[in-house]
């Protein structure tokens, strides 16, 4: 940042008086620039023993495999947020679940939350690649292109959904229940 949003003069980075870190500064008009990390809202949808994934149309990682996410916008809250990345990217409606899981990631300044969702399969469940995505498509487990996947935030929610689901399955013999019982869970994941 070099100039003042607020009047336009130059700013310059110190501590501000009873801070602790340094901000850009305007001494012109005595604004603090505050910087707070961005949160990326998503889902993993599911439909039935598979999830739903996009390949991803823009950089970074652009050809690679990721869960429908994105920054959130202001004015809206991390669930719509989530809905809103998923219509955006995989074209899909989602019933949105809890929060499954939150990856706070300091060394880009952003906050992952990935809700679990379930794909809407009224009759046949409707998805297609976005403007963000080459294409999207649905996986079982052991189809997922683990060695494609485009963030190791990614990498990791999918182990610990498959990891959950298969240690749930002793309580919850079928997936479609399992699914149900999974969207009204109250366990978020963190690593």
């Amino acid at each position: 940042m070099n100039f003042c949003s607020h009047c336009g003069a130059p700013v310059r980075f110190a501590i501000p008086a009873d801070d602790d870190r340094p901000r850009y500064l305007c001494d012109n008009c005595g604004t603090i620039h505050y910087q707070n990390p961005r949160i990326v809202a998503g889902s993993l949808p599911i439909l039935k023993d598979q999830v739903l994934l996009c390949r991803r149309a823009i950089a970074p990682r652009k050809g690679c495999w990721t869960l429908p996410a994105g920054f959130m916008e202001n004015g809206e809250t991390t669930p719509e947020a989530a809905i809103r990345e998923t219509r955006e990217e995989a074209c899909a409606e989602i019933e949105i679940g809890g929060l499954y899981t939150m990856v706070d990631l300091p060394h880009i300044n952003q906050v992952y939350m990935i809700y679990l969702a379930r794909l809407r399969d009224d009759l046949t469940p409707a998805f297609a690649a976005g403007p963000e995505s080459l294409e999207v498509a649905l996986f079982y487990e052991e189809e997922i292109p683990w060695s494609e996947l485009a963030f190791s935030t990614i990498t990791k929610t999918l182990e610990n959904y498959f990891r959950d689901r298969a240690r749930l399955e002793d309580e919850v013999r079928d997936v479609h229940r399992l699914a149900h019982y999974a969207l009204h869970t109250d366990v978020i994941r963190r690593w």
